[in-house]
Protein backbone atom coordinates (compact mmCIF):
# COMPACT_ATOMS: atom_id res chain seq x y z
CA UNK A 1 0.00 0.00 0.00
CA UNK A 2 1.48 3.33 -1.08
CA UNK A 3 0.78 6.37 1.10
CA UNK A 4 0.46 9.67 -0.67
CA UNK A 5 1.94 12.66 1.03
CA UNK A 6 -0.71 15.24 1.95
CA UNK A 7 -0.15 18.86 2.81
CA UNK A 8 -1.16 19.63 6.34
CA UNK A 9 -1.93 23.07 7.61
CA UNK A 10 -3.37 24.54 10.73
CA UNK A 11 -7.01 25.57 10.35
CA UNK A 12 -8.23 28.84 11.79
CA UNK A 13 -11.08 28.84 14.31
CA UNK A 14 -13.29 30.54 11.73
CA UNK A 15 -12.71 27.69 9.25
CA UNK A 16 -13.42 25.06 11.89
CA UNK A 17 -16.68 26.68 13.01
CA UNK A 18 -17.76 27.12 9.38
CA UNK A 19 -17.12 23.46 8.65
CA UNK A 20 -19.11 22.17 11.62
CA UNK A 21 -21.80 24.88 11.29
CA UNK A 22 -21.85 25.73 14.98
CA UNK A 23 -21.89 29.04 16.79
CA UNK A 24 -18.65 30.20 18.30
CA UNK A 25 -18.33 30.50 22.05
CA UNK A 26 -18.37 34.31 21.65
CA UNK A 27 -21.71 34.16 19.83
CA UNK A 28 -23.16 31.82 22.44
CA UNK A 29 -22.08 34.04 25.33
CA UNK A 30 -23.42 37.18 23.65
CA UNK A 31 -26.78 35.58 22.85
CA UNK A 32 -27.17 34.30 26.40
CA UNK A 33 -26.21 37.72 27.76
CA UNK A 34 -28.80 39.40 25.53
CA UNK A 35 -31.51 36.94 26.58
CA UNK A 36 -30.82 37.64 30.25
CA UNK A 37 -30.52 41.39 29.65
CA UNK A 38 -33.95 41.47 27.99
CA UNK A 39 -35.42 39.38 30.80
CA UNK A 40 -34.11 41.73 33.47
CA UNK A 41 -35.18 44.85 31.54
CA UNK A 42 -38.81 43.64 31.49
CA UNK A 43 -38.84 43.11 35.25
CA UNK A 44 -40.52 45.51 37.66
CA UNK A 45 -38.32 48.28 39.03
CA UNK A 46 -38.37 46.97 42.62
CA UNK A 47 -37.03 43.49 41.76
CA UNK A 48 -33.62 42.75 43.28
CA UNK A 49 -32.01 41.58 40.01
CA UNK A 50 -32.90 44.81 38.26
CA UNK A 51 -31.73 46.97 41.17
CA UNK A 52 -28.42 45.09 41.34
CA UNK A 53 -27.85 45.49 37.60
CA UNK A 54 -27.99 49.28 37.90
CA UNK A 55 -26.52 49.57 41.39
CA UNK A 56 -23.71 52.07 41.84
CA UNK A 57 -21.41 51.00 44.65
CA UNK A 58 -19.80 54.41 44.91
CA UNK A 59 -16.26 53.07 45.03
CA UNK A 60 -13.38 54.51 43.07
CA UNK A 61 -12.38 52.58 40.00
CA UNK A 62 -8.79 51.49 39.48
CA UNK A 63 -6.32 53.50 37.47
CA UNK A 64 -5.77 52.76 33.81
CA UNK A 65 -8.24 51.54 31.27
CA UNK A 66 -11.57 50.87 32.98
CA UNK A 67 -12.83 47.31 32.86
CA UNK A 68 -16.10 46.72 31.06
CA UNK A 69 -19.10 46.31 33.28
CA UNK A 70 -21.75 43.71 32.60
CA UNK A 71 -24.27 46.31 31.48
CA UNK A 72 -21.72 47.90 29.12
CA UNK A 73 -21.25 44.53 27.41
CA UNK A 74 -25.03 44.05 27.22
CA UNK A 75 -25.46 47.43 25.57
CA UNK A 76 -22.71 46.67 23.06
CA UNK A 77 -24.29 43.31 22.19
CA UNK A 78 -27.68 44.97 21.74
CA UNK A 79 -26.17 47.59 19.45
CA UNK A 80 -24.52 44.88 17.33
CA UNK A 81 -27.76 42.95 16.87
CA UNK A 82 -30.38 45.67 16.76
CA UNK A 83 -28.65 48.84 15.68
CA UNK A 84 -29.44 52.09 17.46
CA UNK A 85 -33.13 51.43 18.24
CA UNK A 86 -32.72 48.14 20.05
CA UNK A 87 -33.62 49.48 23.52
CA UNK A 88 -37.25 50.14 22.56
CA UNK A 89 -37.65 46.52 21.49
CA UNK A 90 -36.55 45.14 24.86
CA UNK A 91 -39.89 45.89 26.51
CA UNK A 92 -41.91 44.15 23.77
CA UNK A 93 -41.13 40.49 24.30
CA UNK A 94 -42.19 39.31 20.83
CA UNK A 95 -40.06 41.97 19.09
CA UNK A 96 -37.13 41.09 21.36
CA UNK A 97 -37.42 37.39 20.49
CA UNK A 98 -37.53 38.29 16.80
CA UNK A 99 -34.39 40.40 17.21
CA UNK A 100 -32.57 37.55 18.96
CA UNK A 101 -33.63 35.08 16.26
CA UNK A 102 -32.27 37.45 13.64
CA UNK A 103 -28.98 37.62 15.53
CA UNK A 104 -28.80 33.82 15.74
CA UNK A 105 -29.56 33.27 12.08
CA UNK A 106 -27.36 35.97 10.59
CA UNK A 107 -24.47 35.54 13.01
CA UNK A 108 -24.16 39.23 13.78
CA UNK A 109 -22.61 38.53 17.13
CA UNK A 110 -19.22 37.25 16.08
CA UNK A 111 -16.69 40.03 16.29
CA UNK A 112 -12.99 39.21 16.30
CA UNK A 113 -11.11 39.94 19.47
CA UNK A 114 -8.75 42.87 19.12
Amino acid sequence: MIMKKKNWRILTNKEIYASVKRRTIIETIRLNRLCWFGHVQRMEENRIRKRVLYMNLGTARLRGRPRNRWQDEGREDGRIVGGEGWQEEVHNREEWKKLLRTGRNRRFLHMPLE
